[in-house]
C-alpha cells in the first residue's frame, strides 16, 4: 500500500484515495518515527488488523510511504 504522510496536522485523520493508497494527516511530529507510528495506527484500525500486522517496507524519513499488510486480507 502507498501512503501519503503529513505529520503536525491539526486531527488525525485518513483518506483512502485508490484501492490500496491512503493520504494520511497526524498531529505526532515527524520525530523520532513518531507520525510513522501514528499513521500505521490509523492504518490498521481503517484495515481492521493489529499495528503488528503491517510493516514499513520503504520511506521511512519520507512523507511519501509504502506499507506491506502481513497475513490474510480483510
Amino acid at each position: 500500500m502507498r501512503l501519503k504522510v503529513h505529520a503536525g496536522a491539526r486531527e488525525d485523520r485518513l483518506e483512502k484515495r485508490a484501492e490500496s493508497a491512503y493520504e494520511i494527516w497526524v498531529k505526532a511530529p515527524a520525530e523520532r518515527r513518531l507520525a510513522n507510528a501514528a499513521a500505521l495506527g490509523l492504518l490498521a484500525r481503517e484495515l481492521g488488523c493489529p499495528t503488528k500486522c503491517l510493516r514499513l517496507v520503504k520511506g521511512s524519513t519520507s512523507p511519501s510511504k509504502i506499507v506491506q499488510r502481513m497475513g490474510g486480507s480483510k
